[in-house]
């Protein structure tokens, strides 16, 4: 054996798992300035793009008379009906909407017509100094917290955890994400919706998990895609920070399992606090041996000593608000609010 070319080698393998594709993978890296979009207005050029999944001609066209019903202008996206097996179109084709949207000058903001699976395939290629040099209000949920949580790290860029354009814009939606995105309202208080202020459905019932208020500033999502990201250079870092969560489908289970995974990846330890939304149709099966939802949230955070609770009113519901990653926020488990505490737009 050449020792002298087996030790180069060794040395060199030590570094190989900071290197990823010529750059270094700083998993803690220092985040830009924090920028704040313009406020929306009415009669705005929004570009509508399908980032993740594809989207049908029935809900396209609801997407489309929601955005109209704000007074906005819609720019759709050139390959909005492109379809590629289970995403609207091929990476490229969902990149190059995505990065013509925030080019075009005329266009104020991004809405995504819908969430869905695919969102993570382009973090890796998206022109982060692009998104950077024309900050816009991006607006969606659920899949699109990939594309928010890189735009918050790589971008600096506030994103918004909102309605995708074909959901129901209820007038509670409807309050807060005009209060947050075309107002710039500060300090916001986001009560729960009436809707849910007695609940048929226990995974629907608000629940404290730790008594208390407490400041931070808002990061968090979709809990699959926050935990599909872990060990990446896009993964969530929750020290100090109010994290908020929200899920839809998945056994108790598969949530502790999610959750354990953050545990140990993303610092969960050391947030400041806890805000988790309705983790809807996530409880047992009748028959499962399972702890219920409640009980495995509990489980999972109430050993962490901040303030924590479940059944705020966002995730894959009716009546949601809206949330800007980025901004400082506080969570009163006794008043059952979220407040904002800054504006998230200029």
């Amino acid at each position: 054996m050449n020792r002298r070319f087996f030790t180069r080698n060794l040395a060199l393998g030590s570094f190989i798992p900071f290197v990823m594709n010529g750059r270094k993978s700083n998993r803690r890296q220092e985040r830009p300035a924090l920028l704040k979009p313009a406020r929306l207005k009415p009669g705005d050029l929004v570009s509508l793009i399908t980032p993740g999944s594809f989207i049908p001609d029935s809900t396209l066209e609801k997407a489309v008379k929601n955005l109209e019903g704000l007074g906005l202008r819609i720019a759709p996206g050139k390959n909005l009906r492109a379809k590629y097996g289970f995403v609207a179109g091929t990476d490229a084709q969902r990149l190059a909407d995505l990065h013509e949207a925030f080019a075009n000058p005329e266009i104020k903001a991004v809405w995504c017509a819908r969430g869905g699976y695919g969102c993570t395939r382009l973090l890796p290629y998206i022109d982060y100094p692009l998104i950077r040099k024309n900050p816009k209000v991006f607006i969606g949920y659920s899949d699109i917290t990939a594309l928010h949580l890189a735009f918050l790290q790589k971008a600096g860029l506030i994103g918004f955890h909102g309605p995708v354009a074909q959901s129901s814009f209820t007038p509670y939606t409807l309050e807060h994400f005009m209060a947050v995105v075309m107002e710039g309202r500060a300090p916001h208080t986001i009560p729960l919706a009436e809707a849910y202020a007695e609940p048929e459905d226990a995974l629907y019932k608000f629940s404290t998990l730790r008594k208390g208020r407490v400041q931070g500033e808002l990061q968090g999502g979709n809990l699959s895609l926050l935990a599909a990201m872990a060990g990446t250079e896009f993964e969530l870092d929750a020290t100090n920070k109010l994290v908020f969560l929200e899920d839809i489908e998945e056994k108790p289970y598969r949530v502790d399992r999610m959750l354990t995974q953050l545990r140990q990846s993303a610092f969960l330890h050391q947030a400041a606090g806890f805000a988790l939304g309705v983790f809807a149709d996530c409880g047992p099966e009748e028959g499962d041996e399972s702890l219920s939802l409640q009980e495995t949230v509990t489980d999972r955070l109430a050993d962490i000593p901040v303030p924590a609770a479940y059944g705020l009113s966002f995730g894959h519901i009716a009546h949601q608000c809206t949330l800007p990653l980025g901004i400082m926020a506080e969570l009163d488990t006794e008043a059952q609010t979220l407040r904002l505490l800054e504006s998230a737009v200029k």
